[in-house]
């Protein structure tokens, strides 16, 4: 018979398998549609507006319903919910995977969203109350590095399953591994819940209104849905407030912003995201449109990001054991200013892409080591019985930066687009309503029509074209870079707050022997 802390070792990490590959799930489908999209809109016979409710609506839903499901993982139970979860997944992606028109494939996106927000904040929170110490920090490194590669491969996973099978394939694959995760999570994972009393419908209503204006506001370029999510999210947090003075179940503990690491963690947790995703964002369309690479290509050269982020990842807890998780977030996000900056230097129309392909080695493994560290530090002196409102809060922190980074680089792109390439353009002779058109296109099809375009007007156009554009992602890299510099900052004075609470704990270990050393 097997020792039992010899099971309990092997269960905990059965648990944390399981619960990474559900999260592989969820990330995968935030990025794995991009690659596929116009496999989609070709076969579907979609406008414009349907594709982007088909990208954008799986992070709306999925943002909106966050604080409610990790809230109702702590009241009801994170493995439940985590299962329910996977199973409302599994349901949608066979409805997206079978769509035959626009509706039917956006409403299986928004129903993935649901499934998604209640899978992500049961991960965090089940991890945060099943593993202490050393392991602890082990798990949190793989949670961070499974969120980062898994994110960076979704793209060329998404263009191989449609260049070799077809785009129904990359909904359908999550079918039968979601139904295996639910059979392996019935005989495996642990109960694991918190002790939230009541529900806040109020507050539920409030946080999901206010975060999907936002989300959408920020994904359309429709701003004023965001001022208005602002508005609504200022009278949630003071509802909350009035709800917590009063001692009734509320949907967000805003104490637990009183607590630094907490506070600090989540706006760093913000503009990491910000300023990684914008890059993501940036990154594969000048592979495919100016370098000419091909789906596939591009996704092998994303696929270095992904390697460099498991291998530092998966180092990340001997490096936090060395220096710390505060200062293996400082670390990382250092290495991600460098990798950011050099590749905005470098972009240009005759970039090498083995050279891209290295730095975003060195860039991916930033991201390992921040990502693998900074859940931990964040949650690190949250309750366990509100681990699951924690964890759904830095999830999102993250989603609503995503959300802001996709939207700036968009931003930034046209602007610059627009401001640099008419007179370019008109320097090699166009005519005003040539200039214009040229650039109109160009800018709207995010850089995708400047093969066609090259083709009509000529190579001479085409080299223009190419420099704008290399131009323009450029300088989305170096807004992003900036972001990731006041993501730097702040994770420094994180990491202060970090060695600070550690130093405390030691005093009160030290000054009471009693104490149980954790």
């Amino acid at each position: 018979m097997r020792h039992p802390v010899a099971q309990q070792f092997s269960n905990k990490w059965s648990t944390l398998a399981i619960l990474m590959i559900g999260v592989s799930l969820i990330v995968l489908d935030s990025t794995i549609v991009s690659v596929s999209l116009p496999t989609i809109i070709a076969s579907l016979d979609l406008n414009l507006t349907e594709a982007q409710w088909i990208s954008s609506l799986y992070s709306v839903v999925f943002a909106a319903l966050l604080l409610f499901m990790g809230t109702l993982g702590d009241k009801w139970g994170r493995t439940t919910i985590f299962m329910l979860g996977l199973a409302v997944f599994a349901g949608a992606s066979l409805l997206a995977a079978v769509s035959t028109g626009a509706a039917t494939l956006i409403l299986a996106r928004g129903i993935q969203g649901i499934g998604g927000a209640m899978i992500l904040p049961s991960t965090l929170a089940t991890i945060n109350a099943t593993f202490r110490d050393d392991d602890r920090t082990a798990a949190f490194g793989i949670w961070g590095a499974t969120m980062a590669s898994m994110a960076a491969v979704g793209p060329l996973l998404g263009g191989w399953l449609t260049e070799t099978f077809s785009w129904h394939w990359i909904f359908l694959i999550n079918v039968p591994i979601a139904i295996i995760l639910i059979a392996l999570g019935v005989k495996i994972l642990p109960p694991s819940r918190g002790h939230i009393e009541g529900f806040d419908p109020i507050g539920t209503t409030l946080s999901a209104v206010a975060l999907g204006l936002i989300v959408y506001g920020l994904i359309e370029h429709h701003w004023w849905f965001s001022f208005a999510g602002l508005i609504i999210l200022c009278a949630f947090i003071g509802y909350e407030l009035r709800r917590l003075r009063s001692h009734r179940p509320a949907l967000l503990d805003v104490s637990l912003f009183r607590l630094p690491s907490f506070s600090l963690g989540n706006f760093t947790a913000l503009a990491v995201s910000m300023g990684e995703f914008a890059a993501l964002f940036a990154l594969p369309l000048y592979l495919v449109s100016v370098l000419e690479l091909g789906t596939i290509h591009a996704g092998w050269v994303l696929a270095t990001l992904a390697a460099g982020s498991i291998i530092s990842g998966g180092a990340a807890r001997h490096v936090a054991a060395m220096c710390g998780p505060g200062r293996t977030v400082v670390i990382g996000l250092f290495l991600e200013v460098i990798g950011i900056g050099i590749t905005a230097i470098i972009l240009s129309p005759n970039s090498s892409p083995l050279l891209i392909t290295l730095i975003l080695a060195l860039y991916g493994a930033g991201v390992g080591l921040a990502s693998a560290q900074l859940a931990s530090v964040v949650l690190a002196d949250v309750p366990v019985s509100s681990s699951g409102m924690g964890s759904a809060t830095q999830s999102t922190s993250r989603q609503i930066g995503s959300a802001l980074g996709i939207a700036m680089a968009g931003t930034v792109l046209a602007t610059t687009l627009s401001h640099r390439l008419p007179t370019a353009l008109e320097e090699i002779g166009l005519a005003p309503q040539q200039v214009t058109l040229v650039t109109s296109v160009t800018s709207d099809s995010a850089g995708a029509a400047i093969p066609q375009l090259t083709e009509k007007f000529g190579s001479q156009l085409g080299a223009v074209l190419e420099q704008g554009f290399s131009e323009a992602s450029a300088m989305v890299f170096y807004v992003s870079a900036g972001i990731l510099v006041v993501g730097l900052v702040a994770s420094i004075f994180l990491s202060r707050t970090a060695v600070h609470t550690a130093d405390a704990t030691a005093e009160c270990t030290e000054a009471d022997p009693s104490t149980p050393r954790s």
